[in-house]
């Protein structure tokens, strides 16, 4: 059973969280500022934090660098800062996802279960219609036979496969692929996109999002 700490100093808000997340299965425990928090994380390992920004005592880019000295545990932030600017820094300081308030409970839980999704080594392979995707091997087959992709098609396709049904912004995109080192390029991800649709038959699929970015549609 996954455990997971909620660090938000809106009580109204963290305890909705927990109570929707308990619901579901998770175990939770819950930090009103970031001090608590920090004191937590020393000593208890999460599987998942939902760490807002702006805490009391300690924010949230300072107690995310706290939390890569101790575990590296995934995080995703929760946070009422949301410019596209704030995102790509959140991201680029290490967060595995970036949700704004106000925000869905449906969307938040299956953040939340994507997340958890991929940092468990026991689900190494998803289908996704016709697809086998093996995130181990690195290795996709499309009706059984193996189909050939380069390193940045392949990390391409598990992000938007881990993130399906949801949008993803191009900026957030080419950061988790490419990095925070090179410069963006939107003609770079249009590209492998397109790739991508030709070489498994995902043009009906992938959507394009018009302005924002992409999406896998898979219902």
């Amino acid at each position: 059973m996954s455990k997971i700490l909620i660090v938000e100093d809106e009580e109204a808000i963290s305890d909705l969280i927990k109570i929707e997340l308990e619901s579901k299965g998770y175990l939770c425990e819950v930090a009103y500022d970031g001090e608590i928090a920090s004191n937590l994380i020393e000593k208890n390992i999460y599987d998942l934090i939902l760490l807002d920004i702006m805490l009391p005592k300690v924010d949230g880019y300072e107690l995310l660098s706290f939390i890569k000295k101790y575990h590296d545990t995934p995080t995703i932030f929760i946070t009422a800062k949301s410019m596209i600017k704030d995102k790509i820094e959140g991201l680029n300081k290490g967060a595995d996802d970036y949700i704004t308030k106000p925000f869905e409970m449906g969307e938040l839980l299956a953040r939340v279960e994507a997340v958890l999704r991929r940092y468990n080594k026991g689900i190494n392979v998803q289908k996704i219609g016709n697809l086998e995707i093996n995130f181990v091997a690195r290795q996709v087959k499309k009706n059984g036979k193996e189909v050939m992709l380069t390193p940045k098609e392949f990390d391409l396709l598990i992000l938007l496969v881990q993130n399906k049904n949801f949008v993803l912004y191009r900026e957030t995109i080419f950061e988790k692929v490419w990095g925070e080192d090179l410069e963006f390029e939107t003609r770079t991800l249009d590209l492998h996109i397109q790739r991508l649709r030709k070489k498994l038959d995902l043009k009906d699929k992938i959507k394009t999002i018009y302005k924002i970015g992409y999406m896998l549609e898979d219902k």
